[in-house]
């Protein structure tokens, strides 16, 4: 076959696996998907829903680090969806790939709807999301799969955290990773669905603006919102990134919940 590759093979974790994306087109797994795989640290068995999982770079990089988690993967895109089940086929993922399934879902399907999708009520004990977040003022991609990844529609919180609420365990984790502008959406979306809110802004480098922002909250409960302590992303007068920062990407710790220090996994 002549012809530049369509997609690319890349490793992540420095190496603990690997995950086979579309070349030029459709949305590219990098940082955020590892920031957001970063929020889950669960030493117990646990099933954790990746919902918009894409080619899975979040819901793997969790099965990678947590030896006792059962990941499924949501996605809408057949195509997306077939990019993940082929990286899960792959030798180097063998370690985890047993515990890893994909389901093609619109995540915003309710009721019997989202029961058959395989968004079974109250069924997981982590939720992550990496929703959809270009407004409709920002400029428009060509490419059709980029579009549908990054395509922020009317309700999206409101749709995507209904179904999280729905399918996690009383007590359940909702973790997802979204830029600052939307955090008034994301509170009113939780609702009385997840209290005790934890929001942590992610800033490019000391004195600049946030450019994206962590959140987790807890299913049930009615702790008051709080604000930790932001995360530098890269060292001031280089693109190397700060010594958290590079631990969290490549998997070594986990930013745990209720306390302003990293958590190392056992």
């Amino acid at each position: 076959m002549s012809g530049e590759k369509s997609e690319t093979l890349d490793a992540f974790h420095r190496g603990r696996f690997h995950v086979l994306q579309p070349k030029g087109r459709g949305h590219r797994a990098g940082m955020d998907a590892m920031l957001l795989a970063s929020l889950v640290a669960d030493g117990k068995p646990c099933r954790v829903a990746d919902l918009g999982a894409g080619a899975g770079a979040a819901g793997m990089a969790v099965a990678a680090r947590l030896e006792k988690a059962e990941v499924t993967l949501f996605e809408r895109s057949p195509e997306m969806a077939e990019f993940a089940r082929r990286s899960l086929a792959l030798a180097e993922n063998a370690a985890f790939s047993a515990r890893v399934s994909v389901q093609e879902a619109d995540v915003t399907l309710r009721a019997k709807a989202r029961a058959e999708a395989g968004l079974l009520s109250e069924h997981f004990d982590h939720v992550i999301m990496n929703p959809p977040y270009n407004d409709a003022g920002d400029r428009k991609t060509p490419d059709a799969l980029k579009a549908e990844a990054h395509a922020m529609t009317e309700g999206l919180f409101e749709d995507w955290i209904r179904t999280a609420g729905a399918i996690t365990v009383s007590g359940g984790q909702l973790s997802l990773i979204s830029r600052p502008q939307s955090v008034a959406e994301i509170i009113a979306a939780c609702g009385r669905r997840f209290g005790g809110m934890e929001i942590t802004l992610i800033h490019p480098r000391p004195g600049e603006d946030a450019v994206r922002m962590l959140v987790t909250a807890i299913k049930g409960s009615r702790a008051r919102l709080s604000f930790r302590a932001p995360l530098v992303m890269h060292q001031e007068d280089n693109h190397a990134f700060t010594s958290v920062v590079d631990d969290l990407n490549n998997g070594r710790i986990a930013y745990v919940r209720n306390i302003n220090t990293m958590g190392r996994n056992r």
